[in-house]
């Protein structure tokens, strides 16, 4: 289940094998010291969030956090590859490699590539210090899985910064964040991708209201935001003005393509449901079965492609659908039980999320086969032609 230690070390760095061990050694003693946060996938609960940043601040200070990032920003200048073994290892011990996806794999990957060199000295060290919790300002209610139809507005003024009006919703932890990145449109006349613009928003600026939405879990791990006449500065904008859709999709190929810790963290479930729950029939083991053996290639393939953001699609939908599977599987398994909430109640009533967050799995087929496989694009509405008239003989 490891990405094998073999590759390539930066100058004075250690090798992949003596790395794993350093690692594993941190942790186990983190986890005995009880100052390891127990994994919780990529969106904090609430209910963790203190002991999230402690542990967010023992890894940062310890030399854990960052780890392929240039020691000017607070990073250690390894490589990718150590990254993936340190998540591998926190895998194994069930601990959390991050505290807060959000900022450290989605804000901090924009502004490392896109931002300005006094952006990444003000953010990237205090997110890996726990300092700064970040959410993602990206869906609306009417901008879901078309991402490029949002219509939140950000008006430039006379003074260079911009003012911003609209709605998001499904924004994790919003309730939580100081800082969030903020997908607005600041050219009304361009449409789809072209005319959008990527921010930096400070989440104590007037302006900004967070109304917690209750799951049925039980759980308020999403936020609707309304953003009324918020004012930005100037040096929110991160990357070109109307070319923040370069931005967005790298950071939602960091999204779909940083799975590698959930991956290995759902074939370990599979394993222990698999030794927990033996059934005696035949058509429930090959059930499990054909879970295994798909959780298990899902590794591989992760460790395989490790790098090429163009395989995202191809393992979120992977992982998003034997993600639901289990926890459909979890509950049959249970049996009457199930009726009434237990450890595999939850899980199901979370999953059909899986399908949902990061982009859908219709989404994510379509990806698949015009990006991946280079099928034809899908047949896309044409706007209508307020030119045309209307043929009065014609069928309706």
């Amino acid at each position: 289940m490891t990405s094998g230690d073999k590759g390539s070390t930066p100058l004075g760095g250690p090798s992949l094998a003596d790395f794993r061990r350093e690692a594993r050694r941190f942790l186990d003693e983190s986890v005995a010291s009880g100052v390891a946060c127990p994994a919780f996938g990529t969106i904090m609960p609430p209910s963790v969030g203190d002991r999230a940043r402690a542990w967010q601040a023992h890894m940062h200070r310890h030399g854990w956090a960052g780890l392929h990032w240039p020691p000017r920003y607070g990073g250690r200048g390894l490589t990718r590859a150590h990254t993936n073994v340190w998540g591998e290892e926190c895998a194994r011990a069930e601990v959390a490699p991050h505290m807060n996806f959000q900022g450290v794999i989605l804000a901090a990957g924009a502004i490392l590539r896109f931002g300005t060199e006094p952006q990444r000295l003000r953010f990237l060290e205090p997110t890996l210090s726990g300092e700064i919790l970040w959410c993602q300002l990206f869906s609306e209610p009417g901008a879901g899985s078309d991402l490029t139809s949002l219509t939140t507005r950000a008006v430039s003024r006379p003074d260079g910064g911009w003012t911003v009006n609209g709605q998001k919703v499904w924004t994790s932890t919003a309730q939580l964040a100081q800082w969030a990145i903020l997908l607005a449109r600041t050219d009304p006349d361009q449409t789809g991708g072209r005319g959008i613009s990527f921010f930096c928003v400070d989440m104590s600026t007037p302006g900004i209201e967070v109304r917690p939405i209750v799951q049925m879990t039980g759980d308020s791990e999403f936020c609707e935001v309304f953003l009324t006449d918020v004012e930005l500065p100037p040096d929110a904008l991160v990357g070109p003005l109307n070319g923040g859709w370069r931005v967005a999709m790298s950071v939602l190929a960091d999204e779909r393509s940083a799975g590698r810790v959930g991956a290995i963290n759902l074939q370990r479930r599979l394993e222990r449901l698999a030794s927990d729950t033996p059934s005696p029939d035949p058509l429930s083991r090959d059930r499990l079965a054909d879970l295994q053996v798909r959780g298990r290639t899902l590794v591989h393939m992760m460790s395989r492609s490790d790098g090429d953001l163009s395989l995202g699609p191809l393992t979120k939908l992977a992982a998003s659908e034997i993600g639901a599977e289990l926890a459909e599987f979890a509950l049959d398994a249970t049996g009457p039980a199930a009726t009434v909430t237990g450890p595999a109640t939850e899980p199901f009533l979370y999953s059909p999320g899986l399908k949902l967050g990061g982009g859908t799995s219709e989404i994510q087929r379509n990806l698949i086969g015009e990006r991946i496989l280079g099928l034809p694009r899908e047949p896309r509405p044409r706007p209508p032609d307020p030119q045309r008239q209307p043929n009065p003989g014609a069928d309706t």
